[in-house]
């Protein structure tokens, strides 16, 4: 089983993927938050840090780029190859309004004509160029009805796709209801191309269950249940689970991280809470000291409120 780990705004940047991979190395490749191009052809600053090589390295990192415009994507495209990558992965998923009102993410995927001519002008750009670089996908099935993803996957497997990563939610669940597994089956059995599973493995548990009744799928993206608990993957696959031990080094790392890289306490402390939203499950009883978290304004007050909750609060694992 190949496991990769999903591309997370604002919490699985450059700054966790090394701390992850120093402390559990069990990935195989790690897409990065989304880049969005623009008409200057440039990289914004906090996407040149992403992408940039000396903060990757010894990582298979898969730049993920958002956009609905086939040329800014080739242009971005040309960016990354000259820093090395030799695969991309387009955002056709993100669920967030501000994003879907743009027809990006996975409003691009109510307009397949669009859609259909995108995939048809960037393949003849990179044949053109006799272009090697890998183009694959990160998908929903629809915005609002599950019959959608038929039309869908129809126009990926008219392309050259490396793979299509499903998370098989519609745009309006967002992050509710649940994955639809029938349609996932039936996208597995119909696709040309090698599928990726991503959505709601959270335990080695829901990761049995999902291989019981898909034993073929041979690769799978974890997003929230790697970030909620870093030692899930080791857990699957040995069975050891992380110890409170490993998840405050684990943390202290991540913050020390943090505190190299941006400097700026307050973007230290915005980072950390949004990490904290899915660490807490880490803990019993804990939602007093998981509060004084997300208030704290300070270092002095963060460290206090973090300290509590490992002295004070019970382990769940």
């Amino acid at each position: 089983m190949q496991f990769y780990l999903a591309p997370m705004q604002e919490v699985t940047g450059w700054v966790y993927r090394n701390v992850y991979s120093a402390m559990f190395g069990n990935i195989h490749k790690y897409f990065t938050p989304f880049i969005v191009p623009t008409q200057k052809k440039i990289l914004k600053t906090r996407e040149r840090k992403e992408v940039a090589p000396e903060n990757n390295r010894g990582l298979l990192v898969v730049p993920q780029i958002m956009t609905n415009h086939a040329e800014q994507f080739i242009d971005t495209c040309h960016m990354l190859m000259e820093l090395g990558y030799h695969e991309v992965n387009l955002n056709l998923g993100c669920p967030a309004a501000t994003v879907v009102t743009k027809a990006r993410g996975s409003g691009f995927l109510a307009d397949t004509r669009r859609l259909d001519r995108f995939f048809e002008d960037i393949f003849l750009a990179l044949e053109a160029e006799h272009s090697t670089l890998g183009v694959s996908v990160k998908t929903r099935i629809g915005l609002e009805f599950p019959e959608e993803f038929e039309d869908i996957l129809k126009i990926y497997n008219q392309y050259p796709l490396s793979e299509i990563i499903i998370h098989p939610r519609l745009q309006k669940d967002y992050y509710g209801n649940h994955p639809n597994l029938e349609v996932f089956s039936d996208a597995l059995s119909q696709s040309v191309h090698p599928v990726c599973y991503n959505g709601d493995i959270f335990t080695k548990a829901d990761y049995e269950g999902f291989i019981k009744r898909f034993p073929s799928v041979d690769r799978i993206m974890l997003g929230r249940g790697v970030i909620g608990n870093p030692g899930l993957v080791r857990e699957i696959v040995t069975g050891q689970q992380i110890s409170k031990e490993e998840l405050q080094e684990y943390h202290d790392r991540l913050y020390a991280g943090y505190r190299d890289a941006l400097g700026n306490e307050k973007d230290v402390l915005f980072k950390m809470k949004e990490v904290w939203y899915y660490l807490g499950s880490n803990f019993l009883n804990a939602e007093k000291e998981l509060k004084k978290i997300r208030k704290a304004g300070r270092p002095e007050d963060y460290s206090v409120a973090v300290k509590r909750v490992f002295e004070d609060c019970e382990f769940s694992k």
